[in-house]
C-alpha cells in the first residue's frame, strides 16, 4: 500500500525499551527519475525527509504544535550512503529511527528498502540508500538551538511513544 497522504500505520511503536523503526511506504513517481533511468540522489534525501515528517506528525508533532512550544526542527546535516538504484514504478519502505544524546542535536537514521518491482509484485528486501541525519531544535525567538530536544518533543507530543528513541552514549 502506497502512504495515502493519512496518518501511517505505526508497524512497531519506539520506546527506549524497544527502538523499532517507524516506516512508511512510497511509490517511485517517473519524474524522480534521471537520464541515467533511475532515481536522482537528491530524491533519496526527499524519501527520508518524508518518513521524518511523518514520524514527526504520528506522534502529534506538527509545525504548528512546535511553533506553539516556540521551537521548530532544523536540519544539521545530512549524509546518504547509496547501495542499490530505484527505478519508477517501483514502492519502497522508508523507517525513521531517532536516537538522542546529552547536547543539543539528535539523530535519524532512515533505510530506504525496495521491496515491490516496477509492475507491483513482491521481491526479497533490497536495501537502496541509508540516510543519516542530524538535526536540533531552534527555539524560534532566539534562533539557537534549545538544550534537550527529546524532553521537549516528548512534552509536546500527542503520541510520545512512537517518539523516544534510544540513547547514544
Amino acid at each position: 500500500m502506497i502512504h495515502d497522504g493519512q496518518a501511517p500505520e505505526i508497524l512497531c511503536p519506539m520506546t527506549s525499551a524497544t527502538p523499532a523503526p517507524f516506516r512508511v511506504r512510497i511509490g517511485v513517481r517517473s519524474y524522480e527519475v534521471d537520464v541515467n533511468g533511475h532515481v536522482n540522489h537528491a530524491v533519496y534525501h526527499q524519501y527520508a525527509e518524508h518518513a521524518r515528517m511523518e514520524h514527526f506528525r504520528a506522534a502529534g508533532l506538527s509545525q504548528a504544535a512546535l511553533g506553539a512550544r516556540g521551537v521548530t526542527v532544523v536540519l544539521l546535516s545530512t549524509t546518504a550512503r547509496f547501495r542499490a538504484e530505484l527505478r519508477a514504478g517501483e514502492e519502497i519502505e522508508v523507517d525513521s529511527e531517532i536516537t538522542f544524546g546529552e547536547g543539543r542535536s539528535f539523530t535519524m537514521g532512515h533505510r530506504i528498502v525496495r521491496d515491490h518491482d516496477v509492475d507491483g509484485a513482491s521481491v526479497d528486501p533490497t536495501p537502496a540508500a541509508d540516510v543519516e541525519c542530524t538535526l536540533g531544535l531552534m527555539d524560534l525567538t532566539e534562533r539557537r538551538l534549545v538544550t534537550g530536544p527529546r524532553a521537549l518533543l516528548a512534552a509536546a507530543a500527542s503520541r510520545p511513544d512512537v517518539l523516544p528513541g534510544p540513547v547514544r552514549t
